[in-house]
């Protein structure tokens, strides 16, 4: 049975849909294969009042990743609106399994794309991270930009929702303190900002690809940090990364201090099952 926005997006897209097939896409939204008269796509549907808004910056980080040519970045055909649901449709990338050869090539390109930089940490708008607001202000200091635009926003998220206590919760001063003797004066890098392992893949060629981007420009840590949160890195990536820039004093508080924002983040989004990992690391640092 086709979906029934099938022939909106057909006439909205000048495209032939011979066929839709769901398959996996995360968390937060559906997820289509579509076979067409001119190719495959991938298609993402959500049917959130602000989807459209998150697709449309889905698709801004998508093609600022892409003007770098050491990751592939999928084409985005573009965003729409039907049926009570929008849309993000791009080029279906047939992924494989990968080898370590594979994994080193994501490590140098993932190195090679942190040495795109800027003169100031954030991003030209807000973004999302998950299906959260992302602040993006700009400030000249990564503590700065750390404390004020990603932890702060989620501990009061937190607060509110009621999943951490005010006393629990660390005021902007205090985390600029806590931050200030682990986070060295850094160059802002151009990040994907969610790399987990449910955002790239590699293509048949073995080229690593770059998806579901939540892109700002930080310290180029944050990327490695939530890559270790999760799991499912081979150390031929680290090895590689390492190859161009070298680990350098204080990075396993760092490690940790950067997963505190994805684990808010997870706090925000899935609930208490997060709150002990949340606390234990706000204890520890501020």
């Amino acid at each position: 049975m086709q979906p029934h926005w099938q022939e909106e997006l057909a006439l909205q897209t000048g495209l032939l849909i011979q066929s839709c097939q769901s398959v996996s896409g995360g968390d937060i939204s559906d997820a289509y294969l579509l076979e067409t008269d001119s190719g495959r796509y991938f298609l993402k549907t959500n049917p959130a009042d602000d989807a459209l808004l998150m697709f449309q910056l889905e698709q801004v980080g998508l093609e600022a990743l892409d003007q770098h040519p050491s990751i592939r970045i999928p084409r985005v055909l573009g965003t729409y609106q039907f049926s009570g649901q929008a849309g993000i449709l791009m080029e279906y990338i047939e992924s494989k399994r990968p080898n370590d050869a594979d994994w080193r090539l994501f490590g140098r390109s993932l190195a090679e794309l942190h040495r795109e930089t800027q003169a100031q940490f954030g991003w030209e708008q807000d973004n999302f991270i998950g299906r959260l607001p992302q602040s993006n202000h700009r400030h000249d200091t990564w503590t700065g930009f750390y404390a004020a635009e990603r932890l702060s926003p989620q501990i009061e998220l937190a607060r509110t929702k009621g999943l951490l206590s005010p006393a629990e919760c660390p005021n902007l001063s205090e985390l600029k303190a806590g931050l200030e003797p682990y986070c060295e004066a850094t160059k802002p890098s151009l990040l994907h900002g969610d790399l987990w392992s449910g955002n790239f893949l590699f293509d048949t060629s073995g080229q690593p690809c770059l998806i579901d981007p939540a892109t700002y420009f930080g310290h180029y840590e944050v990327d490695l940090a939530m890559t270790r949160l999760f799991g499912g890195f081979r150390a031929a990536f680290y090895e590689a990364y390492a190859e161009i820039q070298p680990a350098t004093a204080g990075i396993e508080q760092r490690n940790e201090l950067y997963q505190l924002y994805y684990l808010l983040v997870h706090l925000n989004l899935f609930g208490r099952s997060y709150y002990t990992s949340v606390k234990k690391l706000l204890d520890r640092y501020f």
